[in-house]
């Protein structure tokens, strides 16, 4: 009598780790960790050799410096260096989520513009891409800040209905208002010499989240149009022939097919753009890098807050990649 079994697939061993693996991996991690103290003892003998001082105690000291924006109160002389890394990280944060958000919307926008029929809306999406990814960052950056501070006076600011205005004192936006309990719509309104009410962008600020927006938005309008060209022609006309418009085709078909394609790209570019944002301290704007660079000179520890900004900027970063990850696995496991 024949087996049950026959015409099934043989069921693959189970992977198993031998000792000897175990024990290898196990000696490699030993040494590893063995050579970074022996370069941190190195380290802290040479410091400690010339008088310099080392540790992190010097984070619950009073931090002397001025700070231009925060989004929590800060007290010169009164509140620690923590406290102005914790105003750094969340600056940074800040400005990267604007940046992502609005260079996605920009970088859809772009990518589906190069991919039109219509001749001069194509070139031109094209044109944008090649020179904005072909010019440095910084330069983009500091050529967006001075067109900023030459712009008019609040008085003849530049306005887009009452919702929005521009000037050499920054950009103003709409704003909830919880001060009566319920949230109302706070617009910017011109009294005297400056607006009021609304949200305020500073120079430094608006011209950061500007040139981040458009840089991050070329590369993801690439990363667009690549998913979108991936997918193959028979995919289009299959769906066209069911009498879709081009528009359904776009967001029923293309889309949920271009995506795992498109995720692992835009996480890196995602993770480029709060790397990116260091680039602030161009023109002073007090995000991570440039508070830590003056906590710096007023410490005197430099590995310590060099090692402070890597750990930040990973725990800022590590998460999103986590999140982008798992984003991407849900989207591969659809198409299996």
């Amino acid at each position: 009598m024949q087996s049950s079994s026959l015409g099934r697939a043989p069921m693959a061993p189970p992977t198993r780790w031998p000792l000897r693996s175990w024990i290898g991996q196990g000696l490699v991690v030993a040494a590893v960790l063995l050579a970074l103290y022996a370069l941190v003892q190195a380290i802290a003998a040479n410091l400690g050799a010339r008088g310099i001082r080392t540790g992190f105690d010097f984070l619950a000291a009073k931090a002397n410096l001025s700070i231009s924006e925060s989004w929590i109160a800060f007290r010169p002389g009164q509140d620690s260096y923590a406290r102005v890394l914790l105003i750094g990280a969340l600056n940074t944060v800040f400005v990267s989520l604007l940046a992502i958000v609005l260079g996605t919307v920009l970088g859809v926008s772009v990518g589906l513009a190069r991919l039109s029929s219509n001749w001069l809306l194509g070139r031109t999406a094209g044109a944008f891409v090649e020179v904005i990814r072909n010019v440095p960052l910084p330069l983009q950056l500091l050529n967006c800040y001075q067109v900023l501070l030459n712009l008019p006076s609040p008085r003849n600011a530049v306005r887009w209905g009452e919702a929005v205005a521009l000037s050499n004192r920054g950009l103003w936006l709409p704003a909830l208002d919880w001060s009566q309990g319920l949230p109302q719509w706070s617009l910017p309104v011109l009294h005297g010499f400056n607006f009021q009410g609304g949200m305020q962008l500073s120079p430094e600020l608006a011209a950061l989240v500007i040139a981040l927006t458009l840089y991050a938005g070329a590369f993801i309008g690439e990363i667009v149009r690549a998913g979108i060209l991936s997918v193959p022609r028979g995919q289009w006309e299959a769906a066209q022939s069911l009498g879709l418009t081009r528009g359904q085709v776009l967001r029923d078909v293309v889309a949920p097919l271009s995506r795992r394609l498109i995720i692992p790209p835009l996480a890196g570019e995602y993770l480029n753009t709060i790397k990116n944002s260091s680039l602030a301290v161009v023109i002073g704007y007090p995000e991570l890098t440039s508070l830590v660079n003056t906590m710096l000179s007023e410490t005197g520890q430099p590995i310590e807050a060099v090692a402070l900004l890597m750990l930040a900027y990973l725990t800022i970063s590590v998460p999103l990649a986590l999140v982008m990850d798992r984003y991407n696995r849900r989207t591969a496991v659809m198409f299996r």
